[in-house]
C-alpha cells in the first residue's frame, strides 16, 4: 500500500483528491496538509510514500517547500498545477519534483482519463524512502548493443521525453556549445499551455535559441520543442503539427516526430530517449535504426522512470545506452 500525503490549502480539492485516490487500488492517502510548513513538521512524524503538493499555497509555497524536502528525503513529489501557474510548475520539475497533473477546476473535469492518468503517474513513481546523500558522480562508460556508429556528418538530431524528462532536458540544454552545426528537435510529453513556458525555461539555460515550435517553421540550426496538444513531424525541412488522434494516450507522440525524421534526414540522424513511462519512441527508433541512423538510451540508474528506455531495449531498437551525464557530454559532442 503507498501511503500518500496531500498538501493543498483549499479544503475543496484536499477531500476531492483525497476521495479520488482513496478509490484506487494499493493506495492510502494517510496525511492532509494546508500548507508547506504543516507538510514538513508530518513528514517527520509520518511514513509517507509520496507527496501530492499544490504549487501555489499561503505560508510556505509549493516551490519553497520542495526545496526544504529535497534536502531531507528522498520521497517523489507530484505537484498539482493549473494553467495559471506554468512557469512556477516547470521550476518545480527543474528542482526535483518528478512529476505534475493540471488541477481539475471543477467536478465535471474529473473524467476516467484523468484519474487514470494520475494513478499511472503515482504508480510510476519508485524511490527509496531515506536521507539525501549527495550524488557520486557518474562517468559515462557507454553500453554498446550493436556495432552501429554515429553518422560522420550529423543533420538532426531527436529526443523524445516523459516523466522525468523536463529535468533530464534542462541538463542536456545547459551543456550545448555555443553554435549547434543542426537542429535538434524534443517531444515532451507535457500538456497544452505548459510547454511555451518550458520552452522559455530552457531557452534561458543557453545560448542556442530554444523555442516551441510553430506550425510550418523552417527548420535551423536551433531547438525546437514541440508543443502540447500536438503532434510534430518533419515535412521536407519544415515542420509540421497536427492534432490527429493520440497514440500510446499521448499528444505529443514521440513516435510521429522520430519516424518522419527518418523519413526526411535518413543515416544523418540520431536519436535519443529519455526518461519515461509506457512504449512511445520504440517504433520510432526502429524505423530510425532501419534508415541508418543512431538510436541512444537513458539507462535505468539515472532514469525517474524506466520504461521507454527499457522497452526500447528489450526490443532491440537501441545502438547505446548511456546514463544521463553520459548522453549529455554525448549530445554535446554531436551538435558541436
Amino acid at each position: 500500500m503507498k501511503k500518500v500525503m496531500i498538501v493543498d490549502d483549499s479544503a475543496f480539492m484536499r477531500k476531492v483528491v483525497t476521495d479520488l485516490l482513496n478509490q484506487l487500488p494499493d493506495i492510502e492517502v494517510t496525511v492532509a496538509a494546508r500548507n508547506g510548513k504543516q507538510a514538513l513538521d508530518y513528514l517527520t512524524k509520518e511514513a509517507i510514500d509520496l507527496v501530492v503538493m499544490d504549487v501555489e499555497m499561503p505560508v510556505m509555497n509549493g516551490l519553497e517547500t520542495l526545496r526544504r524536502m529535497k534536502q531531507q528525503s528522498a520521497i517523489p513529489v507530484i505537484m498539482l498545477s493549473s494553467l495559471t501557474n506554468q512557469e512556477t510548475t516547470i521550476e518545480a520539475l527543474a528542482l526535483g519534483a518528478r512529476d505534475f497533473v493540471e488541477k481539475p477546476v471543477s467536478l465535471s473535469m474529473i473524467e476516467k482519463e484523468w484519474i487514470a492518468e494520475f494513478h499511472q503517474k503515482i504508480l510510476a513513481m519508485d524511490h527509496e524512502v531515506g536521507t539525501v546523500h549527495p550524488p557520486v558522480p557518474t562517468i559515462a562508460k557507454p553500453t554498446k548493443l550493436t556495432q552501429n556508429s554515429l553518422p560522420v556528418s550529423l543533420d538532426a538530431l531527436v529526443i523524445g521525453a516523459s516523466t522525468g524528462g523536463p529535468r533530464a532536458l534542462l541538463g542536456i540544454i545547459r551543456r550545448l556549445p555555443a553554435r549547434l552545426r543542426c537542429p535538434i528537435l524534443i517531444v515532451q510529453h507535457m500538456p497544452a499551455g505548459f510547454t511555451a513556458s518550458f520552452a522559455k525555461r530552457l531557452d534561458t539555460e543557453t545560448t542556442v535559441r530554444v523555442q516551441e515550435a510553430v506550425d510550418g517553421m523552417r527548420i535551423e540550426n536551433q531547438v525546437y520543442l514541440c508543443p502540447g496538444d500536438y503532434h510534430m513531424t518533419v515535412q521536407q525541412g519544415h515542420l509540421q503539427l497536427d492534432q490527429r488522434e493520440k497514440r500510446h494516450g499521448t499528444r505529443p507522440t514521440v513516435d510521429y516526430l522520430f519516424s518522419s525524421a527518418a523519413d526526411y534526414y535518413g543515416p544523418q540522424l540520431a536519436a535519443v530517449v529519455l526518461t519515461g513511462m509506457g512504449k512511445d519512441g520504440t517504433a520510432g527508433l526502429r524505423q530510425i535504426q532501419a534508415a541508418g541512423g543512431y538510436t541512444i538510451v537513458q539507462d535505468k540508474e539515472t532514469c525517474t522512470v524506466f520504461g521507454m528506455p527499457r522497452y526500447a531495449i528489450e526490443q532491440g531498437v537501441v545502438d547505446e545506452v548511456l546514463p544521463l551525464q553520459g548522453i549529455e557530454a554525448k549530445i554535446a559532442q554531436m551538435v558541436r
